[in-house]
């Protein structure tokens, strides 16, 4: 196992220019991510001077077996924190040989949103906290739990210490230093696994593989009294973050009143039960961001940005 270890360990910057770029897309169920590995000549770090790559469509669930071809379009380099060195992660979205978007490519149609030059002008930030449930590999049960049964009522779980409270901290401790190397803008952690990042996707690839767990993006993977996931999405604008922005963000609130995840209370300062909650800081200052509570943890991060610029800068429903 040694010289195992050692050669997945190996530095090929020592011996070759050459690279591993490990290509990165989302599959048929939109939740999936797939991925597969090309040796490249030399580094590269413009994501345009990537060749395009092609995958079986019909494996993915994207494409009829009788034409099955589909074409990744690289779109992001992030640094490789597995093979490290000059190794790079690649992520993509896919399309037809045509240059059609496949209908699972959200990345497309928000791409096209977020360049419309009032949303330029906006310059939204997001920072989504996406929750999951890490599960026993041969149970599917949560970690941490006794098989088959359950572990003490919540409510000292929450950022919580200790070996009785805490399971699988080694994995969210190198999720959290593994985006960080990437080059992800991961700004924190909490107990629980909640992250807040800006580029959602890259980071949700392989650490649970390692560790030999399954990772679950089910808003209730257990039914009963326990908290499910989300993946509350804190958002502002250029308008909000400017003194007196707490005015423009009301009228954004309202923009978006179209519905709640789990409450009848459309918006709240500090009210984790309302859909959209302002901070107390915001609330304060007169200026800041907003949070959108109601997506769900298995969200698709393109989907639900672009549609809260569509609708609160854009003005669309």
């Amino acid at each position: 196992m040694s010289l195992l270890s050692d050669l997945i360990n190996l530095d090929l910057s020592d011996s070759t220019e050459k690279i591993i770029a490990e290509y990165v897309w989302i599959g048929g169920s939109g939740m999936d991510l797939r991925s597969k590995a090309r040796t490249l000549s030399k580094p590269v770090s413009d994501p345009s001077k990537l060749p395009k790559w092609n995958y079986d469509g019909s494996s993915t669930g994207q494409a009829p077996g009788e034409d099955s071809e589909v074409i990744l379009y690289p779109q992001a380099i992030f640094r490789d924190p597995f093979r490290r060195g000059n190794n790079i992660l690649v992520m993509c979205d896919a399309y037809t040989p045509a240059g059609e978007p496949i209908p699972t490519n959200k990345r497309h149609s928000a791409a096209k949103i977020f360049s419309h030059p009032d949303v330029v002008a906006e310059v939204p930030w997001y920072g989504i906290e996406q929750e999951y449930t890490l599960l026993q590999k041969e149970v599917k049960w949560p970690l941490g739990w006794p098989t088959g049964g359950y572990p003490g009522p919540q409510g000292p779980y929450y950022c919580g210490i200790g070996a009785d409270k805490a399971f699988g901290r080694d994995i969210v401790d190198a999720h959290y230093k593994a985006c960080l190397y990437a080059g992800i803008n991961i700004s924190g952690i909490n107990g629980s696994g909640n992250f807040k990042l800006d580029r959602l996707l890259a980071s949700q690839l392989r650490i649970t593989e390692i560790a030999g767990v399954v990772v679950s993006f089910d808003p209730k993977p257990i039914q009963g009294d326990w908290n499910g996931a989300g993946a509350h999405t804190n958002y502002s604008t250029k308008s909000m973050r400017e003194d007196g922005g707490f005015k423009s963000s009301r009228r954004q609130f309202k923009s978006l009143d179209s519905g709640t995840r789990n409450t009848l209370l459309p918006m709240g300062v500090a009210n984790r039960g309302a859909s959209i909650r302002v901070g107390r800081d915001t609330e304060k200052e007169g200026k800041g961001y907003f949070e959108d509570r109601r997506p769900a943890s298995n969200m698709d991060p393109y989907v639900v940005t672009s549609m809260i610029a569509e609708t609160t800068i854009l003005g669309k429903h």
